[in-house]
């Protein structure tokens, strides 16, 4: 019995790693690029005329950050199941990428092998983290829970730019507008809020709003 066919599209802002991972994954004849994007806006354009099952996604990109993009496609292409390949494995970067909706996250230096089996299980709905990813997980799940008081860490943690990031994005205000207040990129928004996420050792945009709430930075 034949294979279902699955296509993916890739996201990556560089041409020759888009290609690399094209060559590695054509031996696999279940899989098919569908179409490639070197940014969010050239994405959601192509996703207006092109269907796929897999959305094989870099977390840096020039344009739009990947996680807005995994966030937009799971709410506006539930259909499409997004597979995170970065360069990046800190556990700030993984648990934003589970909350924003993602199905699987990858190192970029990962194997063929892996990388098709992982498009696969993904393919299906199913999540997939390899050894790496897992570990980092784990780990950061017991640093959490031999914490005797996670409340205990305060604002005191945060430099005042930080602060600043914190309070707008528990209240809700997008990256682009943070950005367009404090005179800085979408880049450097995402690139703070991942310095609050580990000083704080919160995992999710949920934990982010009680600690501004406990903190009196938001009023409810």
């Amino acid at each position: 019995m034949k294979n279902k066919t699955i296509s993916i599209i890739l996201v990556d802002d560089h041409q020759v790693v888009r290609d690399g991972i094209s060559s590695m994954l054509a031996p696999s004849e279940d899989i098919i690029i569908a179409g490639q994007a070197s940014g969010g806006e050239e994405l959601f354009e192509l996703l207006k005329t092109r269907q796929a099952d897999v959305l094989l996604l870099d977390l840096e990109l020039p344009d739009m950050s990947g996680l807005e993009i995994c966030r937009r496609v799971c709410k506006e292409y539930p259909g499409i199941y997004v597979l995170i390949l970065s360069m990046y494995t800190g556990e700030e970067f993984i648990f934003n990428a589970i909350a924003e909706g993602a199905k699987g996250y990858l190192p970029k230096n990962t194997s063929r092998s892996e990388l098709a089996e992982a498009i696969r299980c993904v393919s299906e709905g199913k999540e997939y983290f390899n050894d790496i990813i897992s570990g980092i997980m784990l780990k950061s799940y017991i640093k959490k829970a031999k914490s005797k008081n996670p409340d205990s860490r305060d604002l005191s943690e945060l430099s005042r730019r930080e602060t600043e990031v914190l309070k707008m994005l528990a209240e809700g205000i997008p990256n682009h507008e943070i950005g367009e207040r404090l005179f800085i990129s979408i880049r450097t928004v995402e690139s703070h809020k991942s310095h609050i996420m580990q000083k704080l050792e919160l995992h999710t945009t949920a934990e982010l709003v009680k600690f501004a709430i406990r903190n009196k930075l938001i009023e409810i």
